[in-house]
């Protein structure tokens, strides 16, 4: 279905988190209703239902999901060797989907500024939660999952199209939990706010901000509406890029949130882009807990069994994800790096 849209249908304010359903948007409603029925018409790996959820006791607020299927059922991530591996026409990649897996064609009409990507819109067929999809270039350019600033400009339109407060995007690299070498992002709506949403930065420039917030720092960059998605996603490519020539692997999120000084700033709500650098890890490691990647890194824990859903404390949960990180003085290293990169 193509799903034509303009500058009309962005939310400025959506729902809110007392009743986060209250508002569908034209937007969730094509996207709901087009993942609902091919759950009913058994094109998922697993049917998905309510998954079992807590919140950590401690003060970072991680909450935890339980969801056995995921890990047992999904398809198994491809071997990456290095942060530049090439598109390999050989391994699954997504000009594979059967059509039934595609929903939605987003295509943007009239401003503000160039248009980004139009991105299809398809079902992640192992999915986190509720709503989980992938966006997809034109999959028959056939991009390696690095990402480019047209693909992640369409990425935030999508979440102004939503109305709903958990609808969030993100990216994971190579090395950084890509399981497909194939450009896509995720979006997923999740039904509780984080603590990143909200939490104030350090300023490291004009454009860019570092948050402490959550289980790991992240670079921070602020869209205060529509005509700031082209220029952020420019910027957050760039760090991007530079990160990787620098030899680290990334991650991506965005969500609703407060600006870069916390809530009461004075410009109000708009989109915080998060930009996590790590080591790159290829392949898994014996004795993880679990995976870590964008959903890990923003303090929401997908977790493979119901003893470690039910034990974990917030202390293990961090010591797991911090193996991942990189040390605090090489983090604020590379932020006057990309400081200075972006002025």
């Amino acid at each position: 279905e193509e799903f034509v849209y303009g500058e009309e249908d962005f939310v400025p304010q959506p729902a809110g988190w007392d009743d986060p359903d209250s508002a569908p948007s034209r937007f969730d409603r094509a996207l709901l209703a087009g993942w609902s029925d091919r759950m009913e018409r058994g094109l998922f790996r697993y049917r998905l239902g309510p998954l079992p959820t807590r919140v950590l006791p401690g003060p970072v607020r991680l909450v935890a999901q339980l969801n056995e299927q995921r890990s047992a059922e999904r398809r198994p991530p491809q071997a990456v060797r290095n942060l530049r591996d090439p598109f390999d026409p050989g391994a699954f990649n997504f000009t594979r989907l059967r059509p039934a897996e595609l929903l939605l064609r987003l295509r943007r009409a009239g401003g503000p500024g160039p248009p980004p990507d139009p991105l299809l819109v398809a079902i992640n067929a192992s999915p986190l939660e509720r709503g989980h999809v992938l966006l997809l270039p034109e999959p028959a350019r056939r991009l390696p999952q690095a990402l480019t600033a047209p693909a992640l400009h369409g990425a935030l339109e999508a979440v102004l199209l939503s109305g709903h407060p958990g609808f969030r995007v993100g990216f994971n690299g190579l090395g950084g939990g890509a399981s497909v070498n194939h450009l896509h992002l995720h979006g997923l709506y999740l039904s509780r706010s984080l603590p990143l949403e909200s939490a104030p930065a350090e300023s490291l420039g004009p454009r860019l901000g570092l948050l402490r917030a959550g289980p790991a720092p992240a670079f921070l960059f602020f869209a205060a509406g529509p005509a700031a998605l082209e220029p952020v996603s420019r910027a957050v490519c760039r760090a991007a890029e530079h990160l990787g020539g620098a030899g680290m692997a990334c991650n991506v999120l965005a969500t609703r949130g407060d600006p870069p000084a916390g809530p009461g700033a004075g410009s109000g709500r708009g989109l915080r882009v998060l930009l996590w650098a790590r080591p790159p890890r290829f392949g898994p490691k014996a004795g993880e807990p679990f995976a870590v990647a964008l959903c890990e890194l923003a303090g929401l824990l997908p977790l493979p069994a119901a003893p470690l859903y039910r034990d974990i404390t917030e202390a293990q949960a961090l010591s797991a994800i911090r193996h991942h990180l990189l040390p605090e003085p090489e983090v604020l290293r590379l932020g006057g790096e990309l400081a200075r990169l972006l002025e």
